[in-house]
């Protein structure tokens, strides 16, 4: 049991086993013979380094054996790491022990940083003449750019309404911003930074497109509308079931009038992807009217009848010429469907439509052509529990004679809605996106 103590104790009074070198020791072999003379050279030459490379003045360097002990004080542990790096690279140099720290004097610790602000400050005042160069450069160039955006040629003759013709100028502007800041980096020679730049313009234009994309979407449909031009000031047209005359082309919307006098805001997303009905473009308009005539009449005769009334308004065109057929058979009668052309502009197409329906009743009761109503038969019970037809005559109504005298038909309702339309487009003119030269004159 002795030998077994005394055993255990002699393991632990054996050295531990150690790293034989770190990673920043010296690699190599050792060599037998050394000399003080070859200490003080490996001392003098680590010296000399620390001398050239400054911020060392409080380290002091001692070899014996080749071994370099360092010991003091430097402003950061990254210095003093350096130096293991430093006399590693001496030849002779056998181990290296570091016992450099960082110091803790507040006055050597402020020293560089107050040498560094120094040397900046010196750069930066060196550096005013070249920066006020590049912003002199920069203002020139978007100087110039805002001067030729400014001129009214030949934006506007390139540029279908104002509205573009602005677009065309913003666009220009930002070209010549673009320029003026590439000159600008050029002189300083920081072109590099200028795709930063666009890089991160590039992102928030991305993020606000998002954000903000019914708007986006608003605009885009504006400036197609503008450009494509699908209506005219005081033009009748029908969008998403809506008609009214068009009064004005705004940046966001389309401002229509009803016939009923009131305002209908369409958004110009909605607009340009809608189906758009232009019952003004063209000055020709066709209206159309129903006639019932009943089955035992002679058709021929009452088409003839129907088509030589149309022709006879004065109001009709000659061409496109009038025309007439039957449409279909209904329940009680057969219908004709009568075709007249109008001048738009100077007839009112619900009057004439009406005007018409009225002379080809008129003409179809002179001649005696029979327009049936629409009758029910009613079956009773007799006594003896058949079925009997029971009739309720009607007496006739007296008749009056037709006036077969046209009436006017003039558009004096569609003139009233204009003369609307073009006080209001005065008040707001410049909100307009519409060509001003399309506007029709009284």
């Amino acid at each position: 049991m002795m030998r077994l103590l005394v055993a255990c104790l002699f393991c632990l009074l054996l050295p531990l086993p150690g790293h034989a070198q770190d990673e920043s020791q010296p690699t190599g072999t050792i060599a037998v013979e050394d000399s003080a003379v070859q200490d003080a050279a490996i001392a003098v030459r680590i010296r000399d380094i620390l001398t050239e490379l400054g911020g060392y003045s409080d380290v002091t360097v001692t070899v014996t054996s080749g071994i370099v002990t360092f010991r003091g004080t430097t402003l950061d542990t990254a210095s003093a790491a350096r130096l293991n790096e430093l006399a590693g690279r001496v030849e002779g140099v056998v181990a290296i022990e570091n016992d450099v720290t960082e110091t803790t004097d507040v006055v050597e610790r402020l020293n560089p940083a107050m040498d560094r602000f120094r040397a900046r400050l010196a750069q930066f005042v060196a550096f005013l003449p070249l920066a006020a160069v590049a912003v002199a450069a920069f203002l020139l160039v978007v100087f110039a750019g805002l001067v030729i955006a400014r001129m009214r040629q030949p934006w506007d003759r390139l540029a279908p309404n104002a509205f573009i013709a602005d677009i065309y100028r913003q666009i220009l502007r930002l070209a010549f911003m673009i320029g003026g800041l590439v000159v600008a980096l050029d002189i300083l020679g920081a072109t590099a930074l200028l795709s930063t730049i666009l890089g991160a313009a590039g992102i928030v234009g991305l993020a606000i497109g998002f954000a903000v994309r019914d708007t986006v979407e608003n605009f885009i449909a504006s400036i197609m509308l503008s450009i494509r031009q699908p209506f005219a000031p005081n033009d009748t047209v029908e969008i998403e079931g809506d008609i009214g005359k068009v009064i004005r082309l705004t940046s966001r919307a389309t401002i229509l009038l009803s016939f009923d006098g009131n305002h209908i805001r369409i958004p110009n997303a909605t607009v340009f992807k809608s189906r758009i009905v232009n019952y003004s473009r063209n000055d020709e308009r066709r209206f159309l009217i129903d006639l019932g005539v009943a089955y035992d009449t002679d058709l021929a005769a009452a088409q003839a009848l129907a088509l030589d009334t149309v022709k006879a308004l004065p109001f009709t065109l000659e061409s496109p010429e009038p025309s007439v057929w039957i449409e279909e058979l209904g329940d009680s009668a057969v219908i004709i469907k009568v075709a007249g052309w109008i001048a738009q502009h100077e007839t009112s197409y619900l009057k004439a439509r009406s005007e018409a329906w009225r002379m080809c009743m008129a003409a179809f009761d002179t001649e005696g052509i029979v327009m049936p109503e629409t009758t029910l038969r009613v079956l009773g019970v007799g006594s003896y529990g058949t079925d009997q037809e029971t009739a309720f005559p009607v007496p006739p109504a007296p008749q009056a004679e037709p006036d077969l005298r046209p009436q006017d038909v003039q558009a004096s309702d569609e003139a009233a809605l204009e003369r609307i339309v073009n006080a209001e487009r005065e008040e707001l003119s410049e909100d307009d996106l519409l060509n001003r030269e399309t506007l029709r004159q009284e």
